[in-house]
């Protein structure tokens, strides 16, 4: 059953639905499929196991906050070395989200969307159930699977901190 809460987060001035558990670090973060590009299925913690995993989950790609983050990650992911993946993952269309990637460069992240099964925004408690789309927060995953990292914004709004992110990534290879 899923865990419905309408206490945690706000659109605008109003509490919205959000579906689904908190993680925690020292778990074992929970497998998830997502669409890449032509709608190919794509299990991120599959695809780069072995590797420190940052995901970045956010509303959409088409606004402000998120193209800003998208962007600044995919800077960061520029200067790291193999043994550190980072995925950002939003509701759009994956059609969506290749579009964007090219308009604004975006080459060294890796996007992926929710949209079909909500899969990971349920099983990551992100799911905004009133707009069908993600909540923002980071998360880390270690070369062993369990999250060594766990960040969810207090707001929409709210961009992480870029240096604490990739700082906790860099801790998480040793």
């Amino acid at each position: 059953m899923t865990t419905i809460r309408t206490n945690v987060i706000k659109i605008g001035d109003k509490f919205a639905t959000l579906l689904g558990d908190d993680v925690a670090v020292g778990q074992t973060a929970p497998e998830f499929t997502s669409a890449g590009a032509g709608w190919a299925a794509v299990n991120p913690l599959q695809e780069s196991k072995g590797k420190v995993i940052i995901l970045s989950a956010v509303p959409s790609l088409d606004t402000s906050v998120c193209d800003r983050e998208t962007r600044r990650f995919n800077e960061e992911a520029a200067k790291l070395g193999e043994d550190i993946v980072i995925y950002t993952i939003s509701a759009d269309f994956p059609m969506a989200q290749a579009r964007w990637c090219g308009a604004a460069g975006v080459d060294k992240v890796k996007v992926v969307s929710d949209v079909l099964e909500t899969e990971f925004g349920l099983k990551y408690g992100l799911l905004i159930k009133e707009r069908r789309f993600l909540r923002r927060a980071v998360f880390i995953v270690g070369r062993d699977g369990k999250l060594t990292y766990v960040n969810y914004l207090p707001s929409l709004g709210d961009e992480p901190n870029y240096e604490e992110v990739i700082q906790a990534a860099k801790a998480a290879l040793k």
